[in-house]
């Protein structure tokens, strides 16, 4: 005779699963939001200034023609304006000079703390989406931030445990975006190829729009409007699914410098969004990247138009994201 099997009463079935459920998605929004509860004492650092921030924008968006692929007297101009800016913050300034179709095009590279250190990489693109097109938060915001953060790094001369490289990228935008076109992507496939160690490469990719009305952001998928908040008031850390320790330290240390809200996600690359910027040329070439962001066109709706301009943004806020970003560069 066989056993009898005994069943669980449905009360309990429905019980076991409900709570299954409930800490799949709990643990699903954990992993995705990373939250991060304990932040670290503020290293000590003169503050961002928002004038020179604006005055930099304005004089990038200024340039005629655009700052596209094709216009290379004037991404050499723009160039030219970054590299007089990073040698007067005292750093070492240096040009990656790489070919083209037979045409030369420059990264702009800014380095400060030991030489043989592993480096902290933090970048930005200069260059911009078609003729007619500003760039004002795509990207001379980029582009802004970290040159302010070579100011203030040049300012406070903090003790730095890696060497710390800001990177002025060319080439990320069409036609040579997401290939190996992209300068970011000759930079990385350098490090790569030297097997130069690599703490972290932090793509600072439009971070200058922000907007306290409701309703003003939007998400590349529903479920995330129950996780983030409706408003374009933050800063975001964008990392892949399993980079949670460098966003959650990204994160943490962002959120130490003061006010501004940091949020951050880790996400697969397959959702909208995720690599659209100069950190994906580092994960192209498996290297440990991260990406800073005001997320683009899911606030913005001036992204790749001719209203880029340098009026829509807000520099009291870009200033704080520079705040952010100088205890990332000193302390991470």
């Amino acid at each position: 005779m066989p056993p009898v099997r005994k069943r669980l009463p449905w009360g309990i079935v429905v019980v076991v699963l409900l709570t299954f459920a409930v800490l799949s998605a709990v643990g699903g929004c954990w992993i995705v939001t990373n939250p991060v509860h304990v932040t670290p004492q503020p290293a000590p650092a003169p503050h961002a200034e928002s004038v020179r921030l604006q005055a930099d924008v304005r004089h990038l968006t200024a340039m005629s023609p655009s700052r596209t692929a094709r216009n290379v007297a004037v991404l050499d101009a723009a160039a030219g304006y970054i590299g007089q800016s990073f040698a007067a913050a005292g750093c070492t300034m240096t040009e990656q000079a790489f070919e083209i179709d037979r045409t030369t095009y420059r990264n702009i590279v800014c380095a400060f703390g030991p030489e043989a250190a592993p480096r902290l990489v933090i970048g930005a693109h200069y260059d911009v989406a078609g003729e007619g097109n500003p760039g004002a938060d795509d990207n001379a915001s980029g582009v802004a931030a970290i040159l302010e953060l070579a100011r203030l790094v040049g300012a406070a001369k903090p003790v730095l445990a890696h060497r710390l490289e800001l990177v002025a990228f060319t080439l990320e935008e069409p036609p040579h975006f997401r290939t190996p076109n992209m300068g970011s992507h000759v930079y990385a496939r350098g490090i790569a190829e030297e097997e130069i160690p690599l703490k972290l490469m932090i793509s600072v990719e439009m971070v200058g729009y922000f907007s306290d009305e409701p309703g003003s952001q939007d998400y590349p998928a529903g479920i995330l409007r129950w996780l983030y908040p409706d408003t374009a008031n933050f800063i975001g850390v964008v990392g892949r699914t399993f980079d949670r320790s460098s966003v959650a330290r990204v994160k943490a240390l962002m959120t130490a410098a003061g006010v501004l809200p940091v949020h951050s996600i880790n996400a697969p690359v397959a959702l909208a969004g995720i690599d659209f910027s100069d950190h994906w040329s580092f994960w192209e070439n498996d290297l440990p990247a991260v990406m800073v962001t005001d997320t683009a066109f899911f606030r913005n709706p001036h992204y790749h138009r001719p209203t880029d301009t340098a009026g829509t943004l807000d520099y009291r806020r870009m200033a704080a994201v520079v705040d952010g970003l100088y205890q990332v560069a000193a302390g991470y």
